[in-house]
């Protein structure tokens, strides 16, 4: 990174129930690298996404972060309070031809990719949970007659490959247009789609630095297409390894996480840095034991 570029983090949960192990590991992740860098660190509740939304988690979310002494350096900024930005960044988008009105539902995109199988099985019969079916297209040219436009999609450039350095995964490359083809920017709920509305809120609160679980690696490629379309900066990226729960999915409250205990904050940060990598430290104040991790996340992370 370079020195003329003062160093932004950010921790940007979903106020989706309590902090779990999981959580905390990205949020000391992203702390720590901050701290090394001697940059600052922000909080952001992506709260856009309403009917997942539980009452009173987002201030639990903060409670816990002060009890484990994850401190940010501004007022937390909340995603509810930015539709208007998301409109004017689409509008944008639309003004340009780079984004286009869509028909289709789910079942009709995951219809028009399904295909005859080896042994007579559908692809959809043998898709990973969780793996997307590519867009193929159908709106591009215009809404089909008959038909009213449900969502708003990115159009892709051609070609549509992403390449990019991750600081702990290694080098990546996604081919976007093959994998995930256009994707949604203003779902058919009116909702605006997560990717367009951190890639908005990233470049306005001048992020630099995006630490986040592994999970979200997949996310990158469409936000970086999505931040040089609306003439924004690349970002630095470091995806860390998720806490995995019983069932080998990653751990959330829908498969048995449950709320971290800050009674014992110490304990808490010293099972997230063993995740990340490193041993216990000896450090038994909160204090103590957040300036020798930082300490040591710089020795060997910061880079």
């Amino acid at each position: 990174m370079s020195h003329q570029t003062a160093y932004v983090g950010r921790f940007a949960p979903s106020p989706t129930g309590p902090l779990h192990a999981g959580s905390i590991v990205a949020a000391l992740a992203s702390w720590l690298d901050a701290r090394a860098h001697h940059g600052r660190w922000l909080v952001r509740i992506e709260d856009i996404d309403t009917p997942r939304e539980q009452p009173g988690a987002a201030e639990s979310i903060l409670q816990t972060l002060r009890q484990l002494g994850l401190v940010w350096d501004d007022s937390p900024s909340w995603q509810s309070q930015r539709l208007e930005a998301y409109g004017t960044a689409l509008k944008s988008l639309v003004s340009k031809g780079l984004a286009y009105p869509c028909t289709c539902t789910r079942s009709e995109i995951a219809d028009s990719q399904r295909s005859v199988m080896p042994g007579g099985s559908s692809a959809s019969t043998q898709s990973v949970r969780g793996v997307e079916h590519p867009y193929p297209g159908t709106c591009r040219d215009g809404l089909r007659p008959g038909r009213t436009a449900r969502s708003w999609r990115l159009r892709l450039p051609d070609p549509a490959i992403v390449q990019f350095n991750d600081r702990w995964q290694g080098w990546q490359q996604q081919d976007v247009a093959n994998e995930v083809g256009d994707f949604v920017l203003q779902r058919a709920d009116g909702l605006f789609a997560y990717q367009l509305a951190v890639v908005v809120d990233d470049s306005a609160q001048g992020i630099t630095d995006v630490i986040r679980g592994a999970d979200l690696l997949g996310s990158t490629a469409r936000q970086r297409l999505l931040g040089r379309a609306l003439g924004l900066a690349d970002l630095r990226y470091m995806h860390v390894p998720v806490v995995l729960a019983e069932d080998g999915e990653k751990l959330s409250k829908q498969n048995g996480a449950i709320a971290v205990d800050t009674r014992h904050p110490v304990k808490v940060l010293n099972q997230a840095f063993g995740h990340l990598g490193f041993g216990p430290s000896a450090e038994s104040s909160l204090d103590g034991w957040l300036a020798d991790a930082t300490r040591r996340w710089a020795e060997l992370r910061s880079a």
